[in-house]
């Protein structure tokens, strides 16, 4: 059985570690850089980073190869992907696998080129979702406009396409802490058979737990790791008492 990962989520804007609040609200909590070194020191399964403003300022190498040159774990590296080039861009800064969101629901061949040029292994479709009038629809740039896409049919296409795996956020539950989405959980995973990251509203382990009973393959959290105590570790042995393979060293 594969080892369920646990994954924390790095967001960047105006060069400093921030952390939102349903999306808005960007608080600085420091340096990205060493908040990188710290998770390294924890031996963490894979990192994620993004970069809010390279969507509106595009991608900045240099950046990311400051990100990537200090990770000793697989990293997906994502923001502002719109083309096969601005991919090939953020590999070459180091990435494991790119994080295409706006890009690919604007333009849905960029997946099929993705996968073609790189392999499926290297395409993580970043799926942002809110509940509007009992269906979970999918927002893009930066959850601030509804795509008009319903989120199970989505992330079929996405499948389809070559998407290796989903990232998938609930904006209502970003840096809530009150625990996942876990109908969307189910929702997704149901849908596809590629691994689902779940993303938005971890506060505790259990909440962790809790996601991985609902059909996500993997966990992500940023204000979990950022705002209390618990460490990927203590989340790893709370799944492993719950009967989930984690990696421990």
């Amino acid at each position: 059985m594969l080892k369920t990962r646990v994954i924390p989520c790095l967001t960047v804007k105006n060069e400093r570690l921030v952390k939102s609040v349903r999306f808005d609200h960007h608080r600085n909590i420091g340096s990205y850089i060493a908040a990188v070194r710290v998770f390294n020191a924890r031996d963490v399964d894979e990192l994620i980073f993004l970069d809010l403003d390279a969507r509106s300022h595009g991608i900045r190498p240099s950046l990311l190869r400051e990100v990537t040159k200090e990770c000793f774990m697989p990293v997906t590296l994502g923001g502002g992907v719109r083309t096969v080039e601005d991919m090939q861009t953020l590999l070459a800064a180091g990435a494991d696998k790119v994080a295409l969101n706006t890009g690919a629901l604007e333009t849905p061949e960029l997946i099929d080129a993705a996968a073609k040029h790189y392999g499926s292994q290297c395409v993580a479709v970043s799926v942002d979702v809110k509940p509007i009038n009992g269906q979970y629809e999918v927002f893009k740039t930066g959850g601030t406009e509804n795509s008009g896409r319903e989120v199970a049919a989505w992330a079929r296409e996405a499948e389809a396409r070559g998407a290796g795996e989903i990232l998938l956020t609930a904006i209502e539950r970003d840096g809530v802490m009150e625990g996942y989405d876990l109908d969307l959980i189910r929702k997704v995973s149901s849908a596809v058979r590629i691994p689902v990251i779940a993303s938005g509203g971890a506060g505790t382990s259990l909440h962790c737990v809790e996601a991985v009973k609902s059909g996500a393959s993997a966990v992500a959290a940023a204000s979990l790791f950022q705002y209390t105590q618990t460490t990927p570790a203590l989340v790893k042995e709370e799944l492993i008492r719950f009967g989930f393979p984690a990696r421990i060293l």
